[in-house]
This record gives C-alpha cells, structure tokens and sequence, in this order.
C-alpha cells in the first residue's frame, strides 16, 4: 500500500505500508495527516478525503470518543486517529469529491494509464 497526504501545499508520500484493503489504505492516510500536522505544530487543520465511510467514522468517533472506542472494529486504525487527535484536534474532517482530492491526483500522477 501507499498514500499521499497534502500539507499546506506539499505532497508527503508514504510507500511501502504492507498489505491492505483500500479503507486500510484511506485510515493510514489520515493518521499520517494528522502525524504531520503534530510534527509541524499545526492546530486547527482542517482534514479533508475523498472515502465517505472512512471521514464519516472519524468525525463521529471524534466528536465521541469514549462511544467510538466501544465498537472498534477496523484493526486499530480508528484508535490510532483518536489517539493522535488528542494532541492535534483536527477543526474537522469532511468528504470531498475524488476529482478534488489534491493527495489522491498526486497519487494518480504517479501511475498514469
């Protein structure tokens, strides 16, 4: 697996994740996103993605994170964005178009057809 993350402009990749599912793929994205921002010092950042099921269930587990910890089915990945959100609280996390999704152009680009 691989993914991109956008960062105030600049295209962080991540190579080499292991194997994975597509939504494996879409959560380590956003925990390296909100990585990054902790290493930047960044707050408020708002986190944007273009997998619905993936935004949805860390905007809801975030605004409820006790709740969210009790029905934790995707192999640790939910509880790692809780995790990171503590110290970089996200503004919010919201679904985009794929067509307006800057980190997954990226990563079309680096495989044309």
């Amino acid at each position: 697996m691989e993914v991109a993350v956008v960062v105030r402009g600049t295209v962080h990749f991540e190579d080499d994740l292991g194997h994975g599912t597509n939504r494996d793929a879409e959560w380590l994205a956003l925990i390296r996103a909100l990585e990054l921002a902790q290493a930047q010092g960044l707050t408020g950042a708002e986190f944007i993605g273009d997998a619905r099921e993936i935004t949805g269930q860390a905007s809801q587990a975030l605004a409820r994170p006790d709740e969210a910890a009790d029905r934790l089915e995707d192999g640790g990945h939910l509880s790692r964005v809780i995790a990171l959100a503590r110290d970089v609280r996200p503004a919010r996390i919201r679904w985009i178009k794929r067509e307006q999704n800057l980190a997954g152009i990226a990563l079309a680009a680096r495989h044309p057809r």
